[in-house]
Parts: C-alpha cells; structure tokens; sequence
C-alpha cells in the first residue's frame, strides 16, 4: 500500500458531488429511500415479488449435491437433447437474434451466429428486445439502471440500422407471457432460426430451456449460447472434480484454462449487412420506437439530466473509456484502485452489467496493452485489472452450480440460523448516509447520487449494515439492486455474501471491518468525505474528519447538522461475533 500522502491530491472522484441535499434526494423518490415495506422480522428475509420468501435448507442442500437437476443442466440437457432435430430444420424466411444482457453489436456470440446462420441461408437477420416490466420488478432493476438500457437501445438500433439491421422493440406486460409472444413473432415473420446468449440467473435459464423446447414443437431452432463468461460455467472444476468457492484457486485454474486455449479470447466483429431488400420487407420494424420507463422505474427531469451527464450509454462510450483507462490510468491501478477520493478504476462495471462491453474485449484489449501474452504476468496494474474481472465470471460460475442463492440463500447454509435485527430506524439512517460514520454515509450518499459506489465503500457499508448494525444481508443487497446502475445479481450478491461473511470465499466471521481503520487507511486527508458530506466541509483536521464526535469536534459536528453514531463500534463488534457464534451453533432444517 503506498504512503498515505503519495495518493492524494492527484485527480478529484469519477462522479461529481451532490448538487442537493440528501433531504431533498430523499423526497423525490429515487434517492435515499424508507425500508421496503415488506421487510419484516416475521418472514426473516427481504422480500421479493413473484418469489417466495426463501428456499428450505433442505431443498438448498440438495442443489449444492447435485440431487436436484440445477436449472443450467436442464437448459444444457434441452440443447442436447434437441441437437440434432435443430439442426434438420430446414431455413425460413428470416433468423432472429434476442438481446438481452448483450446489448452491442461487437463481441456477441449469439449475434454472430445468428448473422452467419442468415448468410448461410440468404436471408435476412431480425434483431429483437423484450422490455419486460415484471422482470425489472421481480429482479429489483434500478430506475437508472433501466434508463441506461433504453438510451443504450437507441444506440445499439442506429448501429443495427446501419447494417439494414431492424431492431424490434416490444413491451410484454406478464414475463409469463415472453415465450408465447417470442413464438407468435416467430410465426409472424417465417423465421426459422432464434439466437441468444445465457443467462445465468434461475428464472431465465428455466425460461429458455422451456422455450428451447417449445420452438423445436413448432418446427423452429432455439439456440443459447454462452457468451457472459470467458470461460463457461462448469468447465472449471478442482482435482476432485468439485466447483470452485473460493476464488483464489478458481482464478488459478481460469488463467491455466484461457493459457491452454488462447481461442477464448478471440474477439468478433459485426454481424453482416443484410441484403438490400431488408428494408422494405420490414419497414414497419425499422420504425419501432424505444418505450419510456414503466411507472415505478421513472426518473425525474433532474435525475435523468445527471444520471445521462455521469453514464453515456451504448457501447461506442464503452470502448472509449476502456481505451482511455488503459492508455491513461491503468500504470497507477494497482496504487489507486482501493481510494475512493482517486479516479483510479475503471468505472466500466455498468457496461459489463449491461452488455455493452464484453469481459472478453476487456480483458483481450488489457493483454494487448501489457509486454506479455500471460494474463497473470507483465504490467501489474494490467494483471491486477484481470484478476478483478475475473471475479465476475467468477460469482457467474457459483450462480450457476448453487441455483439457490438466487432464492433468497445464504451460500453458505449454516448462517441460516443467525438472528439479523430489523430496525427500520438504523435502516433508514444507513440508506441516507446518516450514521455518524463519516465514510459510511459519504459511500452512501455518492450511491444514492451517482447510482454507482467505489468498490471499497461497497465492502465498507456492507460490513456495516451487517456486523455493526446486524441487520439483515439482504435488506442491504436489495437496497443496492435498487439503486446501482451496474447492478449486476451475481456480482451484488457475491459482494454481500463476502462482506456478511455468509457467502463464497468470504472474510471470516470474526474479521469486521473497522470503519474508523478503513476511512483513514483509505481516505487518509478525508477527500472522499468532504466531497460528500457538506456538513464536515469545514473540518480541517485530518484525522478528526474520519470521527469528529469522538476526536474533538462535536460541537462544530453538532452545529452543522451531521449526526452521532448511531451504534458504538466496541460494542456492535462484540455483539456481532455473540450473535454469529449463537446461529452457527445451532442446527439448520
């Protein structure tokens, strides 16, 4: 770690601070916001809508021993049980590629495939996106997260147009009803051939081993294809032929596996242009409008003035940024990266979680960029931006082999029985950086401003939800799924877990984090702070910024409006290690 002075005043943080007061963000709806009503002590678990409240341990277990068909299995099966009766079906009339979480035009298996396929056939390609309201309700989709896809919509359509690609955008009102309506406009326009990319969470691989099924009943071809992961879940497995939990040794085995075959990280251009006749034949597709957000997903004038300032959609801006970090910041990575008050990441996770960059690109570009051809060598900030990539393959491949942590469980089922608190008081403080822990509420408050928070604030604010205030897990992930516009299930998820200690390679129970030890280690001149926090603007000393109540400046805290702490640390520690011994100590059912 470099000197504590070496890292200051260099460059102010990626996101400009608030331009209102977090009273104000507070009222309007979308920023920080009251608990979830639904959150209750009776049900034990942040609740989801058309989910049940939580899976039993019972059920879980039987997943984690591969006694239960995981949902992936079962969409691999549907592939290979139909393989060879799609690849009889003769062509049609038109191949159709869905996009999902894949929202670009370069680096797109799925796209790619279905350009060749229509090549192939001499036909034209028909590129498709389902705006599904329920699905963004069900997987607590942030109103900015949801606005960044329908601006990046826009552009991925002009993209397509100038390939006489049409893109056609539908709003499906019942996610039950996609698969049914992805038929019909099958039927509709005589194609033969569907295309899409995987996507590893529960409901969606469930939906497209249904659908795969269900096309080959029609006389049509579903194929799915992986294209999220460098290297596809599964193919990564111990000398015991056991998954990986742990990222060390996973990492390990991904960097040996791409070393072994190079190919996978071979990037592909743009689909084909399609034949002239396109735009005739599907005028009334080219006109198709990108659909506003639903009600609940809405921003308001300002929020989306700010928010379109901070995160420029599609993934023309996508491949700028990753060539401006490479060319300009990534020689300081490994120095700057965990010091939020420092432009030092990347900030590209919103494009990863969008699909508007691939990892693949990212990660082959880094390559390009380093004096080696080995992923763990050459340029440490190189290596170390990989190695941080890396994880979200990684929590890719927990979520496919232990399905159950989609549905409301811990990974680990032994932390079933600790006893959270639900405080809606602490909770609400928490969400509006009111705590009295000053780097806690700055991270706080730049999430509810920005839509996005430095990944070390996110570890930060959810030890402390955790094991100071022991409130539920998964009030916090929800909280950040509902605000983040990287927000990405198995990346969140897999952060919580590490930080509640209840997930994959987590910190161990008893390793809490000290927010004091963390501000002044991490924002030793109390940059990050001041610029988020107004009210301690006006404190000039360095080491009392990070505690004013407890280092002398109470009276100057207390005028300027910045809260006490609302739990002392000493105590919250000793309570959180009782409380996690108590629920370990105890059987699970």
């Amino acid at each position: 770690m470099p000197p504590k002075k070496k890292s200051i005043n260099r460059k102010r943080t990626a996101s400009s601070p608030p331009s209102r007061s977090p009273e104000k963000a507070k009222r309007s709806g979308h920023g920080a916001s009251h608990p979830n009503p639904r959150t209750t002590e009776e049900s034990g678990t942040a609740k989801r809508a058309y989910y049940p409240p939580e899976m039993s341990n019972v059920q879980a277990r039987a997943y984690a021993n591969s006694e239960l068909l995981r949902p992936i299995e079962d969409l691999e099966a549907a592939l290979s049980e139909t393989r060879v009766s799609r690849e009889g079906i003769a062509g049609g009339k038109a191949v159709v590629h869905w996009f999902k979480s894949d929202l670009r035009t370069r680096d797109n298996r799925g796209l790619e495939r279905a350009s060749e396929k229509a090549r192939e056939e001499g036909v034209p390609l028909i590129a498709m996106y389902i705006v599904s309201p329920q699905d963004w309700e069900a997987h607590l989709t942030a109103p900015v997260r949801v606005d960044f896809i329908l601006r990046t919509l826009e552009v991925l359509r002009g993209d397509l147009e100038r390939l006489d690609i049409p893109l056609y955008v539908e709003t499906v009102e019942k996610r039950k009803e996609i698969p049914g309506r992805i038929l019909e406009l099958l039927g509709e326009w005589e194609a033969s051939h569907l295309f899409a990319n995987v996507e590893y969470e529960v409901d969606e691989l469930r939906r497209d081993a249904g659908l795969v099924r269900a096309c080959l009943e029609r006389g049509m071809a579903m194929d799915v294809l992986h294209d999220t992961c460098v290297v596809r879940p599964g193919e990564l497995v111990s000398g015991v032929g056991r998954q990986y939990s742990v990222y060390t040794p996973w990492f390990r085995a991904w960097v040996a596996h791409i070393h072994k075959d190079p190919t996978l990280l071979d990037l592909l251009g743009e689909p084909h242009k399609n034949p002239d006749t396109a735009r005739q034949k599907y005028a009334k597709l080219f006109e198709t409008t990108i659909p506003s957000a639903p009600d609940n997903k809405k921003l308001s004038d300002e929020e989306k003035k700010r928010f379109r300032s901070m995160w420029p959609a599609g993934e023309h801006e996508a491949h700028e940024r990753l060539r401006r970090f490479l060319e300009e910041r990534i020689g300081e990575y490994q120095e700057l990266r965990n010091f939020p008050g420092e432009q030092g990441t990347s900030s590209l996770s919103v494009h990863f979680a969008s699909g508007t960059l691939s990892a693949r690109t990212a990660i082959r570009t880094a390559q390009d960029y380093n004096t080696t051809k080995k992923l763990d060598g050459g340029k440490e900030g190189i290596q170390t931006w990989i190695s941080e990539v890396a994880w979200r393959d990684f929590y890719k491949h927990v979520l496919a082999h232990w399905p159950y942590i989609c549905m409301n469980k811990p990974f680990k089922l032994e932390y079933t029985n600790i006893a959270w608190e639900y405080d809606d008081d602490h909770f609400a403080a928490w969400c509006s950086g009111k705590t009295g822990y000053p780097i806690v509420d700055a991270a706080m408050r730049q999430l509810n401003h920005c839509g996005w928070v430095h990944n070390r604030c996110r570890m930060i604010v959810a030890s402390f939800l955790a094991k100071h205030l022991l409130l539920d897990w998964r009030m916090g992930e929800r909280y950040f799924m509902e605000h983040l516009v990287d927000g990405d299930f198995a990346s969140n998820n897999g952060g919580w877990g590490f930080s509640s200690s209840t997930g994959v390679d987590p910190q161990p129970y008893f390793r809490i984090f000290n927010p004091l030890l963390q501000s002044e280690k991490f924002d030793p001149e109390g940059e990050y702070i001041r610029t988020w926090i107004p009210e301690l603007r006006g404190v000039d000393d360095n080491k009392a910024i990070h505690d004013p109540y407890g280092r002398g400046m109470a009276t100057e805290a207390r005028e300027k409006g910045y809260p006490e702490p609302i739990v002392d640390h000493k105590e919250s520690r000793d309570r959180c290690l009782a409380r996690y011994k108590e629920g370990l100590g105890r059987e699970t059912a």
